[in-house]
């Protein structure tokens, strides 16, 4: 049975930027371990598999495979999918598609940007704000000093399916100086903090957009992601909890992949009404490769 492969750059403002992305859609679905295998071939930080008829609900059910294991939520995965589904498998003209993921089912929409193009954006799955940690013993972990970390917030897990660290810092310089040292984290791990670290500042490259992130994670070894949808999820939640904005609505531009040559630019809308939040991550998405598995 033919398996079509996509490949697509998702937070991209052009093609070769923003977060890769392979979508393999096809039915029946492959088994756990050929899907397994064929995102370690890819080794993109995500390759979604889906098949091509929604369910009676609607939905279009996804599988999302890092290079080493399955997870439940990802961002990038998230709009990269529903772009390819709206683009190849559903009518073009419908404005929204709907994702069964692992743990949740995920609205995304598109609507016309400003300069004419399209934006994606998905409506986060309830998030959790969790366990905070002491800034040295994070900052040890990323080479880092104490004093690097800004101290109006704290450190802190954010969760929906999948979890990070969420690490504020007080500049630019301190955010090129991280990485993530594995050994070094090692009794943060053992203490069931995950090792995904999604740092970021007030300071930006570029004076129209409002925080510069970085995300590093584990998967066969320390690797940064060039976008991370998820990672502006759990950023918008944690924005909010600790009031980091004067505005209670916010609409927030977060660059991110400078350090790897692929420059991303992440859209975030967070509010809160009547006590629950609401967090939307959006971006562009440009195709680079068609094809099919053989």
């Amino acid at each position: 049975m033919t398996h079509a492969l996509y490949i697509v750059d998702v937070f991209a403002e052009r093609r070769y930027a923003g977060n890769q992305l392979a979508v393999v859609v096809g039915s029946p679905q492959l088994c756990d371990e050929t899907m397994q295998q064929l995102a370690a071939e890819m080794n993109f930080s995500e390759t979604t598999f889906v098949t091509p008829a929604a369910e009676d609900d609607g939905a279009y059910r996804v599988r999302i495979f890092t290079p080493a294991r399955e997870i439940a939520f990802a961002g990038h995965p998230i709009l990269g999918t529903a772009w390819v589904l709206r683009q190849h498998v559903a009518p073009a003209s419908a404005k929204q598609m709907h994702l069964k993921l692992a743990e949740a089912q995920v609205q995304v929409t598109f609507e016309s940007s400003s300069d004419g193009s399209e934006l994606a954006w998905f409506l986060a799955p309830p998030m959790s704000l969790g366990a905070t940690v002491p800034p040295e013993r994070v900052a040890a972990a990323l080479g880092l000093c104490a004093e690097d970390i800004d101290a109006r917030s704290p450190i802190q897990v954010v969760s929906a399916g999948t979890a990070a660290v969420v690490v504020p810092l007080r500049s630019v310089d301190a955010l090129r100086r991280s990485m993530l040292d594995l050994e070094a984290f090692a009794g943060l791990a053992a203490e069931g903090f995950p090792p995904l670290v999604y740092l970021f500042c007030s300071e930006t490259r570029q004076p129209e957009n409002d925080l510069c992130v970085r995300f590093f994670f584990e998967a066969n070894g320390v690797r940064e992601d060039p976008a991370t949808g998820n990672g502006a999820a759990f950023l918008g939640a944690y924005l909010l909890e600790h009031r980091w904005f004067a505005d209670a609505d916010l609409a927030l531009r977060i660059e991110q992949g400078h350090e790897l040559h692929r420059p991303s630019l992440i859209m975030l809308r967070a509010s809160t009404r009547g006590g629950v939040r609401e967090v939307r991550v959006g971006g562009k998405v440009v195709p680079t490769v068609r094809g099919e598995l053989l």
